[in-house]
């Protein structure tokens, strides 16, 4: 690994935002006395999604707030190519995995593309600040390479065609679809089945893998796609701040506020259906309960009413 050196220049302070602040509170908490060193990664990195990179101040506050030698919380963000020691792009910081199997796969051609089109030499913004790029060590996704990582997202079994559809969404503000860029689904064979297409699934040995199957038809039809409270615009005395919500960053808040979702209020409303609906077009399955979208627009929903 190559060394990593925090940049030489820095902002001369740092602080959490309220909402980040509480949230780093939280998370120290579920550690007993004496282990709060342990939130150290879950910290440095809230202050990367913050600021974009993590910063010598940044490092000098979660030490404080940990109690923890500055020397500690260096090494941490020294080691962890998950965490930028310099300012990166602000629509896309492109993480491409350099290892044997993607080098095999074409991650030599995905790298030329990030060198002409971002700047010629890794850890280098473009000319206009929005991208930058390096190459990192394995990735995991060995079966579906070439791959990149653009922030907490992969983008896999890239072509350079197919890579450079995914920099110009970017670049137009919208959020590409994650996972693999050549229609497969997550690791499945592309071509079909290649083991196992001996077993006979019909008749009796279908009938247990039928009976199974109800269950699962019953608890996807439970949460079957419903469309929430959509505004045409919107309200007057204003939209929430959606970035306020863990997970959402300025691209998820365009879309959302494209769809017609303008405020805590209406996620905080959101059914199990709701969210179903609001998946399917985001295409980051999973996102919205992850990251407890629920429970923190009710909590903003709440401030926002003078509750």
């Amino acid at each position: 690994m190559a060394v990593r050196r925090l940049a030489e220049t820095q902002p001369e302070s740092f602080a959490f935002s309220p909402d980040n602040h509480a949230w780093a509170e939280r998370e120290i908490a579920k550690f007993p006395e004496g282990r709060q060193a342990s939130a150290v990664i879950a910290l440095l990195w809230r202050a990367q999604e913050q600021e974009g990179w993590i910063t010598k101040p940044a490092i000098e506050q979660v030490a404080e707030m940990l109690s923890m030698p500055t020397i500690r919380v260096l090494e941490v963000a020294t080691f962890y190519t998950m965490f930028h020691l310099e300012p990166v792009g602000a629509k896309a910081h492109v993480q491409v995995c350099g290892t044997t199997p993607c080098m095999l796969r074409g991650a030599g051609d995905i790298i030329q593309v990030c060198r002409r089109r971002i700047h010629a030499e890794p850890h280098h913004r473009s000319a206009d600040g929005a991208f930058s790029w390096e190459e990192v060590e394995c990735l995991g996704a060995c079966v579906n390479a070439p791959m990149v990582q653009v922030f907490k997202d992969t983008y896999e079994d890239l072509t350079p065609e197919s890579f450079e559809a995914v920099l110009d969404a970017f670049d137009r503000g919208e959020m590409p679809i994650p996972g693999p860029q050549n229609g497969r689904r997550h690791s499945v064979p592309i071509n079909g089945l290649t083991s196992l297409t001996e077993i006979d699934y019909s008749d009796a040995a279908a009938k247990p893998m039928a009976a199974s199957a109800e269950p699962a038809e019953a608890e996807a039809a439970s949460v079957a796609e419903a469309e929430p409270e959509l505004l045409a615009a919107a309200p007057e005395e204003g939209a929430d701040d959606l970035q306020r919500i863990s997970g959402v960053g300025p691209n998820l808040e365009s879309l959302l506020n494209a769809m017609g979702i303008y405020t805590f209020a209406q996620i905080a409303a959101w059914t199990p259906q709701n969210i179903a609906w609001v998946d399917n077009r985001l295409k980051f399955k999973g996102r919205i309960d992850r990251d407890d979208w629920l429970g923190q627009a009710r909590r903003f929903a709440a401030e926002t009413s003078g509750k």
